[in-house]
């Protein structure tokens, strides 16, 4: 029988190495900011990009001596964002914990890690597909896997794809963009002899959190939880914020001579401030 300094060493093990899978796990997540709340509905505002003119028949430009300044409204709307919880168990047998040849403690931990930070990165591309504020099309017969290799141009679709973002205001290349694509897509990027001879196409030597590389000045991330037939430009931090109401928590339970149930939940919701940092890449996918 385990003793009580043993079984608290055991939990914190759990704990710390589902955390370590999770925070290796999650890619689309370190995109964005993190901001604690305590609060079930979050409600932010999401500000118009446009830029200020000084209204109609009041320019900001040539205002005449001594006349009043034009008056200039910034413009918000209200947007409403209620936490939800992501949580995943798993159990482990008191007999496949003490003699099977696979460790099923540890296989556990690992996939209730990957299931959680799976389950949030999901919802965050349903977000980017849904408010993403700026798009680009990808014309047919021009895929980065169409049949006529001379077509398959990803160098100019970036560039595109980014001046929406530059055309609000907002600079994708400053350190901070990253282009978001499956696993797919990015086969079909770097198996392009243009992309390959680019002098803007860096590899990395260790993957984190999905980063592959770097191509005209975007860090390429590469994740499942974006579907092969679009991907997204996104300007990390600038987006948005992750509204975390409780952090990635872990618990074991332990039914002694039984099994063991491992289990973990966190509970937030993604803010997207700013849609305009975000551009989504269409008919990427013959």
């Amino acid at each position: 029988m385990a003793t009580v300094g043993e079984a608290e060493l055991r939990a914190a093990f759990i704990d710390s190495a589902i955390k370590a899978v999770a925070l290796m796990e999650y890619k689309l997540r370190t995109l964005f900011s993190i901001s604690t709340t305590n609060a079930w509905k979050n409600s932010y505002f999401r500000e118009t990009n446009t830029e200020i003119t000084g209204g109609t028949g009041s320019p900001v430009r040539g205002v005449p001596r001594f006349s009043p300044f034009p008056g200039g409204q910034v413009t918000e709307t209200k947007v409403d964002a209620y936490i939800e919880k992501y949580g995943c168990e798993g159990l482990v047998s008191y007999e496949d914990e003490s003699t099977n040849e696979v460790s099923m403690l540890q296989r556990t931990i690992f996939r209730i890690g990957r299931a959680v930070a799976n389950a949030v990165d999901i919802q965050i591309e349903a977000v980017l597909n849904t408010d993403a504020g700026n798009s680009y099309a990808i014309g047919a017969g021009s895929e980065w896997n169409s049949a006529t290799l001379a077509n398959r141009d990803p160098i100019l679709d970036l560039l595109t794809a980014a001046q929406t973002i530059r055309a609000d205001n907002i600079n994708p290349h400053g350190g901070n963009g990253y282009l978001v694509v499956n696993g797919t897509d990015w086969t079909n990027i770097a198996a392009n002899s243009k992309i390959v001879n680019h002098p803007t196409f860096k590899t990395v030597s260790v993957v984190e959190n999905g980063v592959m590389g770097e191509l005209t000045g975007l860090k390429i991330m590469v994740t499942e939880a974006v579907t092969a037939d679009q991907a997204y430009i996104v300007v990390a931090q600038e987006a948005g914020t992750w509204q975390q109401a409780v952090p990635l928590t872990v618990e074991q339970i332990r039914d002694p001579g039984v099994k063991t149930t491992i289990r973990a939940w966190e509970l937030g919701v993604l803010q997207l401030v700013q849609p305009n940092a975000v551009c989504k890449i269409t008919n990427t996918r013959a």
